[in-house]
């Protein structure tokens, strides 16, 4: 005769639930039967218990933290293919590595519109945040929009400093829009207050001396610059667009369908 799992007793269920034991509550009566019948040393029977809640806490992290970081689609360094990229191997074995984190240095990645710079940035946040670490995106436009919104109640430096509770920030698109005086303000204080403090990755698909043409003011932009570059990974990212050579690809592929007789 099979040993059918019971109830916890009410003391013990409601125990669990006030230290929010939520793994354990939900094995325990299973994992009793299992232990009694198979004769468990209590060892066992508790380090069993703890790699079940670890594991739970674990991964309900893992998905916060994922939640928490906005990416707008699913990348991962597995599907990016360095061999058909121009970002050399090495360069990318070292972002992979995550230890430019550790270090608080900033990947910058400059080039034309689909030659990867998007795809690595979200594929480097999301190993991130597998690894531990907290992670927010940006597109460079969200990011200005955020801060602006602190204008209206004086609490830029609170949210400043609360999207730098995250171990890296990453910024999307700088340059994809031209910012006034203000958004440039807002842009260059809030890389002033993350230098040394957090790692930054950024992409743009303009080169630096071009900087120019989306900050209103000389000065702005090689003061952004000068901290955001001091402790840098340079990427520059060259090629046709990704993109279009599946485009083309695409479009070959059904010509040859509809040509074959």
């Amino acid at each position: 005769m099979v040993a059918t799992a019971a109830e916890l007793p009410a003391d013990l269920e409601a125990g669990l639930r006030r230290l929010k034991l939520s793994a354990i509550r939900k094995i325990s009566p299973e994992l009793l039967v299992t232990a009694k019948t198979q004769r468990w040393s209590p060892e066992e029977f508790l380090r069993t218990l703890l790699e079940a809640e670890i594991a739970s806490r674990d991964l309900s992290n893992a998905r916060n933290r994922m939640k928490a970081a906005a990416f707008p689609v699913t990348k991962t360094i597995d599907e990016f293919d360095v061999g058909a990229s121009s970002i050399p191997r090495p360069t990318f074995e070292y972002l992979a590595s995550l230890e430019w984190i550790r270090a608080k240095e900033n990947p910058v990645l400059i080039g034309p519109a689909g030659t990867g710079k998007s795809h690595a940035l979200i594929a480097l946040g999301h190993s991130a945040v597998e690894n531990g670490f907290r992670v927010r995106y940006f597109t460079a436009a969200e990011l200005v929009e955020t801060l602006y919104r602190g204008l209206a109640d004086n609490s830029v430096g609170r949210v400043i400093e609360s999207i730098l509770k995250a171990d890296v920030i990453l910024v999307d698109e700088i340059g994809f829009a031209p910012l006034d005086h203000t958004g440039a303000q807002l842009l260059f204080r809030f890389v002033a207050a993350a230098y040394e403090r957090r790692a930054l990755g950024i992409a743009s698909h303009w080169p630096f001396e071009e900087w120019g043409r989306f900050l209103p003011e000389h000065t702005t932009a090689v003061s952004l610059l000068d901290r955001l570059l001091h402790h840098s990974i340079i990427v520059v990212t060259e090629g046709e667009s990704f993109r279009m050579k599946e485009s083309k690809a695409r479009r070959t592929a059904l010509k040859e369908v509809i040509s074959t007789p």
